[in-house]
């Protein structure tokens, strides 16, 4: 039987903060679709008192910015992204272009074609998300995407030298310093200055996450990656420490960032939440994380791991970490997930900022049905046709009849007319 020995906010104050963030973003992307330029700006000074003469980083400002860091830094960030580019790579000669005879005559196949421009967001409000960079601009590039805008917030009333660079070194055709609602709106949009894209990605706020929800169809959109998640799935071959360690690392990324510990151990479940208050007293970023804690954080204690296999998939985390005795039986069986991390010795942390998989994954239950961020998000998978004329009247004939059987005449004509000519 399911314990709850900690539970979050009540999901009737959760609707009714969403409510507020959907209207408010609805009225930003209005008032930036009908005044452009003007209202970007306007809206820029609001939420981040930010007025540079142009939104768009020049090559001196850029250059600039890789003076300000050090030698050491550019490397790690190099080395970041040789692993992310790496495995995006591998994942991209998976995904084959195909063409079949399917019939005598009959060829079919399909082109996998990446999109011609996309806009990636990298947040950076609260902290500079130098990864996010890597993980939208990179793969994009490996994906073969023509032209790559990146925008990202000013950092403490400045453009983030670290967040610039990470952009410039990953192959970022264009870069912004604008953030929130108001730079996915103009690079979905466009205005005067910028030009649209014809896809949006890169994690983000709630109110990011609205703003890319509201915009799908103008324009493509990854998925739909709000405040970081985390389930931390534990028994009692670890301890509180550890877990208490790995669910306040990511409740730091913001108030509203759920973190879980769904556990078969109650002595575990315990000594975890004993842990987390101390960790609190010394955490530099208890601001945050403590909020997040108190608000949206739960502890969960399951019978057994079948009973925890059911609560997780219920879940259906951005994150999951998994510290079991057997992680490879939640590989197995675990079907609700962004992504996993298994075993004590990896962690979410890695999987943000350097191992290589994408940090760009699925929040809000949104993984029961996607997967996170990848190469093949930038790819269109487009289908063609070829036959000769003894294969189209085969195919003609039996087209004929499946028309008519539907009473779709014109359908009909365009098979009878090939009848007519190739049927000798």
């Amino acid at each position: 039987m399911v314990r709850y020995l900690k539970t979050g906010m009540s999901g009737d104050i959760i609707a009714d903060h969403d409510d507020q963030v959907r209207q408010t973003v609805e009225e930003i992307i209005e008032d930036i679709n009908t005044r452009g330029d003007v209202a970007l700006r306007e809206y820029s000074v609001r939420f981040d008192r930010w007025s540079p003469d142009s939104f768009r980083l020049s090559a001196d400002d850029i250059d600039g910015c890789h003076r300000e860091l050090s030698d050491q830094v550019i490397e790690d960030i190099k080395f970041a992204q040789t692993q992310i580019r790496n495995f995006a790579r591998a994942q991209r000669d998976a995904i084959l272009d195909i063409e079949v005879e399917t019939l005598p005559g009959v060829t079919l196949g399909h082109k996998n074609l990446p999109v011609n421009s996309v806009g990636c967001y990298v947040p950076g409000g609260k902290y500079p998300m130098v990864a996010s960079a890597h993980m939208s601009v990179v793969t994009a590039k490996v994906a073969g995407v023509k032209r790559i805008v990146a925008s990202a917030p000013p950092y403490q009333g400045r453009v983030s030298a670290a967040i610039v660079v990470a952009m410039d070194l990953a192959g970022a055709d264009e870069i912004y310093c604008l953030g929130g609602v108001q730079a996915i709106a103009a690079m979905a949009l466009g205005t005067e200055s910028i030009a649209p894209v014809d896809m949006l990605v890169g994690p983000g706020n709630a109110y990011v996450a609205e703003a890319k929800r509201q915009l799908f169809g103008r324009v493509g959109i990854d998925l739909l990656a709000g405040p970081t998640e985390t389930l931390v799935i534990a028994d009692d071959s670890v301890d509180g420490e550890l877990c208490a360690a790995d669910l306040l690392g990511q409740a730091e990324h913001g108030p509203t960032s759920p973190a879980i510990l769904l556990t078969n151990s109650e002595q575990l479940a315990r000594d975890t939440i004993a842990a987390v208050e101390r960790q609190l007293q010394t955490l530099p970023t208890a601001d945050i994380a403590g909020a997040a804690w108190k608000d949206y954080g739960q502890v969960i204690v399951c019978d057994d791991t079948a009973e925890m296999i059911q609560v997780a998939d219920e879940i259906a985390s951005e994150h999951v970490q998994v510290m079991t005795k057997d992680p490879d039986y939640f590989l197995h069986n675990l079907t609700n997930f962004g992504a996993l991390f298994l075993g004590p010795e990896t962690n979410v942390a890695y999987g943000d900022k350097v191992i290589g998989t994408n940090h760009t994954l699925p929040t809000r239950k949104a993984a029961r049905y996607t997967g996170g961020l990848w190469v093949g998000m930038f790819l269109k998978t487009c289908t063609y046709q070829k036959i000769t004329e003894a294969a189209s009247v085969q195919i003609g004939e039996v087209c004929s009849r499946l028309c008519a059987l539907e009473g779709f005449m014109g359908h009909k004509e365009q098979a009878d007319i090939r009848l007519r000519r190739y049927n000798q």
